[in-house]
């Protein structure tokens, strides 16, 4: 396996984290810090379009330079141009770029980083369409004025795109075609952050996500709270299930959901608690544990995707210590293929990731405390 760590950054920052930063700084500290403003960068979401042979990347960025592409040929990071249509509180595309087949653009939307101080000033997550082609880039809406976009997912049949916004938390659609808007419910009720890192549709256009319980009776909203929920286009409601994903140590209570992934007709998994992952009935919303790849030390598994050999690739790991899984959806078993290093650094963690049709994984490393986070490249 072959490993390098492609850098747009790469600001250092030693122990400032935890000597200065935790606990400590508010969204303004990182603002007037030009160091942490510039330079702190997750890569949050990646996406390969094969026609210009590029990996696009969304960006956490507090300076709002949210959207770069890797070219293959010339191995280098090129600027998608956001800073024509950017809003300073637009601080990243966080598991929102989508690539529509019909028109061969690619639709992401901006989430935030700022606190509820400041939702008054900010405008709203947009919707963001950019043509690889020509570099076109614009913003189509902001479907629901002052609230953010965490995760999108793109029906290619029906042209419509489903998102989970944070804060507050709410599923929303919106109509490609028409242009049309629909708040579709709420999915969490501030006790606890509900949806997990991206939303996901399964072969029938159902848009999948997490939601939490309130139980506002007692001070806290219990051990089960997390569960499944389907935004269901023949019922069109959300439909909430009372099921999650059961804790691997058998245990009573569900994992919160960190990842949803359709990966073939008829196999919806998802991953949680310590990276465990999960099958999914569609039915019932329960998930059946297949296994937890590393139990002896913290994890997770944020993001898994299909690659040309029908196997599905994803990072397992955190804190520095992250090794690449695959998984076979047919038999449902894994295995662990090695570091994700690349002499001295390494990868502190993955969100999100993608993969080319020759095979090569590129993934996106976030929220390293101690430099900017880098792009991995990964050839089995």
């Amino acid at each position: 396996m072959q490993v390098r760590a492609l850098k747009l950054l790469d600001e250092r920052y030693g122990d400032q984290w935890k000597t200065e930063v935790l606990d400590h700084w508010n969204y303004d500290d990182f603002i007037k810090n030009e160091k942490w403003r510039k330079g702190w960068i997750s890569f949050d979401c990646c996406r390969h379009v094969p026609s210009t042979d590029r990996v696009y990347c969304g960006i956490t960025s507090f300076a709002a330079d949210i959207f770069y592409a890797y070219d293959r040929s010339s191995q280098k990071f090129v600027d998608c141009g956001y800073a024509r249509v950017r809003n300073p509180f637009d601080a990243k595309f966080h598991r929102s770029l989508e690539l529509r087949v019909k028109d061969g653009c690619l639709y992401a939307a901006t989430a935030l980083l700022h606190d509820i101080d400041r939702y008054w000033e900010a405008l709203g997550g947009a919707l963001i369409r950019y043509n690889p082609t020509n570099g076109e880039i614009c913003k189509l809406t902001v479907p629901l004025p002052h609230y953010y976009i965490q995760s999108i997912c793109l029906d290619q049949e029906r042209d419509m795109i489903y998102g989970n916004t944070f804060t507050p938390e709410r599923m929303f659609s919106y109509n490609l075609i028409t242009g049309e808007t629909r708040d579709l419910g709420p999915i969490g009720s501030g006790m606890a952050m509900g949806q997990g890192e991206n939303i996901e549709l399964d072969d029938d256009g159902n848009a999948w996500s997490g939601w939490s319980l309130t139980r506002a009776w007692q001070s806290l909203p219990g051990v089960d709270s997390h569960r499944l929920c389907r935004y269901d286009v023949c019922q069109d409601k959300i439909v909430y299930y009372n099921a999650g994903l059961p804790r691997p140590d058998g245990a009573y209570g569900y994992e919160k959901v960190e990842g949803l992934f359709n990966l073939g007709p008829g196999k919806m998994f998802a991953s949680g608690g310590n990276g465990s992952i999960y099958r999914v009935d569609r039915k019932t919303g329960m998930g059946r544990l297949i296994g937890t790849p590393i139990d002896s030390r913290r994890s997770r598994l944020a993001s898994l995707r299909l690659g040309p050999d029908g196997m599905a690739y994803g990072v397992v790991g955190r804190d520095g210590a992250c090794q690449v899984i695959k998984f076979d959806p047919r038999a449902e078993k894994y295995e662990l293929l090695g570091e994700v290093r690349a002499g001295e650094d390494v990868c502190w963690q993955v969100h999100d990731m993608a993969i080319t049709p020759d095979g090569v994984i590129y993934a996106g490393e976030n929220d390293n405390p101690h430099r900017s986070g880098y792009l991995w490249e990964i050839k089995l």
